[in-house]
């Protein structure tokens, strides 16, 4: 290592990142979860320079999203747990390390990232450059789904079965993992972004009305569910009418949203039990006691743990605030480093 890498270092704050579809979050040694923002970079057309003097990036950018002129492009950097735009994934990571430093000189730190268990080895490779050019000293890898269990503290160095179905916005990762590692894992491209879509695309096609993303992710969160509620809700939507062109508003109701997710919830279910099925008999039979846990955004759906509970059989878990589990789990492993850094290394060269 170069001297003032050294130097520069020492004086570093080194953190966990959950880099994330829909939100990044950052985790700081001695001071917990430092930044939680949208996975969202505004910038001008065509090149990577971040708007608004460089805060373009986050909540600020969420706001312009699908509101921005044609002078404005809002992108998100990253698409199904994958790095999409290497520039601006670089850029924003760049402006999050700054933000929780608090200064702008002399930041080098140690970064340990999670990431989807099922990228490619050129996936990996693409997020350890971009850390690397935004400024961390080192870049560690580790697996969502591990991250996750950590996170929730779940006995993953026991030789007993612990399992994860982590649903984020761009991905589900669903595991099983015993004595430190993962026995048997699925990464489904599917998750809150497929979830948003499908809204869109059923109120297009029932109502003749254009919603935006971010309409359909207000709808998922107060009245979606993925089993009957005992009261069900409704809500006003409002939109553009697809035929006329002018703006319009209706009311929906929670049956409706639930049939309309159904596509997604039930591919999540499916890679749930596709896990299931490729687990080992005694770690199947530690799961009739401990269950699963359910962690990420999309865990959060009205009555999603008690379809799977119903249709697998298992008792299930959503954890105590689900969508910082991998974050808080990266902490925990960058507190502890020097005793899991050959577990993050041979993470690291698996594909």
């Amino acid at each position: 290592m170069h001297p003032l890498d050294y130097f520069l270092g020492l004086m570093s704050i080194d953190m966990g990142i959950d880099l994330g579809t829909a939100n990044t979050l950052v985790y700081v040694v001695g001071e917990g979860i430092a930044l939680n923002e949208p996975t969202v970079v505004a910038v001008k057309p065509g090149t990577n320079h971040v708007l608004l003097n460089g805060h373009a990036v986050g909540v600020n950018a969420k706001e312009m999203l699908e509101k921005a002129p044609a002078n404005i492009s809002v992108i998100r950097p990253l698409k199904d747990g994958v790095i999409a735009d290497f520039d601006i994934t670089e850029a924003m990571l760049r402006h999050f390390i700054l933000k929780v430093h608090k200064r702008k000189w002399g930041i080098r730190p140690r970064i340990i990232i999670a990431i989807p268990s099922g990228i490619t080895t050129v996936e990996k490779r693409a997020v350890v450059n971009s850390a690397e050019r935004a400024g961390a000293r080192e870049v560690y890898l580790i697996s969502e789904p591990k991250a996750a269990a950590i996170g929730v503290g779940l006995p993953v160095g026991e030789p007993v079965a612990s399992m994860i179905v982590d649903i984020g916005g761009g991905t589900t990762e669903v595991a099983v993992i015993s004595l430190g590692d993962i026995f048997t894992h699925i990464s489904l491209r599917t998750g809150g972004d497929k979830i948003d879509e499908a809204l869109v695309q059923y109120i297009k096609r029932t109502y003749n009305l254009d919603i935006g993303y971010r309409t359909a992710e207000r709808i998922k969160i107060q009245i979606g569910s993925a089993f009957p509620l005992k009261e069900e809700l409704t809500m006003e939507i409002r939109g553009r009418d697809s035929i006329a062109g002018l703006p319009r508003a209706t009311t929906i109701g929670s049956e409706e949203v639930r049939e309309a997710l159904q596509g997604p919830i039930l591919a999540i279910l499916d890679a749930v039990k596709s896990t299931l099925e490729n687990t080992g008999a005694e770690l199947s039979s530690d799961l009739i006691e401990t269950g699963m846990v359910m962690v990420g955004g999309g865990s959060q759906i009205r009555g999603f743990d008690r379809l799977i509970s119903e249709e697998t059989g298992l008792p299930v878990k959503v954890a105590d605030d689900p969508m910082t589990a991998v974050v808080r789990g990266t902490g925990h492993l960058l507190e502890n480093i020097e005793m899991y850094k050959d577990v993050l290394r041979d993470e690291e060269l698996q594909s």
